[in-house]
Formats: structure tokens, C-alpha cells, sequence
């Protein structure tokens, strides 16, 4: 069975959203080691409409860094406003519920799945369907902004299992949901 994870970025105060606005001078060479090693394996990336809009307007036009990845894979986008075509290379939009298209990829061929996108993590971590989250928490409070955990019903048991603490004073804590 394929393994789904996810990344985010979150200053310490727990926003996740527009990560661009403070991690500035907080990316060293162990989150960009560790970024290289976790999308060697991804084959498949599931986006949330608002971050496709974001990606595709800059990554489209971006082979370098993070672009020489993103353009070539496979780009699952859960949607409901949008409609195939996608203008964005390898970009499809998911036409059947996400946490089934989710169970069926999971099932499939292929190397891992990345999730992108605080409403679609949100959703597969409460299903079951997310194996591993990662977050790099970022020594800045921000105050405002969309945080992964804001709407939870009842308590949500994680297990931490890596972490490390960068040359930059980031947190890179990977959790798995409790068994």
C-alpha cells in the first residue's frame, strides 16, 4: 500500500497559512535536505483548489527548486469548481469523492502520495487516510492565519515518531496519527 504525507510549515503559534510570510530567514540546509529526501518517493500530490491556484500561477513557468519537481508529477487536484482541463501540466481534477479517490490511489501503482492544501490535510488526517504529518514549526508568532487544528470536536491523539531541531532553530516534528 502507498504512503500518504503531508508537509507544513507553522510558526509557533500554530498558523500554517501563507507560510511565505515568516519562515524568511528560517530555511536552512537541514529543511531543504529533508524536503529533498521526503519528495524523492512522490509520485502522486493531491492539491486543495486554493493551493493549485497559487502553484500553478508561479510553478508553471519555475523549473528550478521545487518547480523541477512539481511540474513533472502527477497533480490530483480536489475541487469543486474547477474542470478538466487543467491548464497545468499532469494536473487533473479529482471527479469522484477525495477520501475514496484517496483509498483507491492508496491501493494503487506507484510511489508516495503528497498532500498540499490545510482543507484536504484536514480531511484525510480525520479519515485515516494520512500516514505521516509533518510540520516544521518555525520560531516567529504570527497571530493571524488559518491554523491546521482550529476546528477540532474532541481531542485528536498523534504519535510523534522523528524529530530534529535545525541549525536555524526550526522544529521538524513527524507525527503519525495514533494507534
Amino acid at each position: 500500500m502507498r504512503k500518504v504525507t503531508a508537509h507544513l510549515f507553522s510558526s509557533a503559534d500554530g498558523v500554517v497559512e501563507s507560510p511565505n510570510l515568516f519562515q524568511f530567514d528560517r530555511f536552512g540546509p537541514e529543511e531543504g535536505e529533508a524536503m529533498g529526501k521526503a519528495l524523492a518517493p512522490v509520485t502522486d500530490v493531491i492539491l486543495g483548489r486554493t493551493i493549485y491556484d497559487e502553484w500553478s500561477g508561479y510553478f508553471a513557468g519555475n523549473h528550478e527548486d521545487f518547480g523541477a519537481f512539481i511540474n513533472p508529477v502527477a497533480k490530483h487536484v480536489a475541487s469543486r469548481t474547477l474542470q478538466d482541463p487543467l491548464e497545468w501540466n499532469n494536473s487533473t481534477v479529482i471527479g469522484a469523492d477525495l477520501l475514496d479517490f484517496v483509498r483507491e490511489l492508496k491501493h494503487g501503482e506507484g510511489g508516495e502520495i503528497s498532500v498540499n492544501g490545510i482543507s484536504v490535510i484536514r480531511q484525510l488526517l480525520d479519515a485515516g487516510l494520512l500516514d505521516t504529518l509533518t510540520l516544521t514549526v518555525h520560531p516567529v508568532l504570527v497571530g493571524q492565519g488559518r491554523r491546521l487544528f482550529d476546528e477540532l470536536a474532541e481531542p485528536f491523539r498523534l504519535d510523534l515518531v522523528d524529530s530534529q531541531i535545525t541549525s536555524v532553530g526550526n522544529a521538524m516534528l513527524t507525527y503519525a496519527k495514533h494507534a
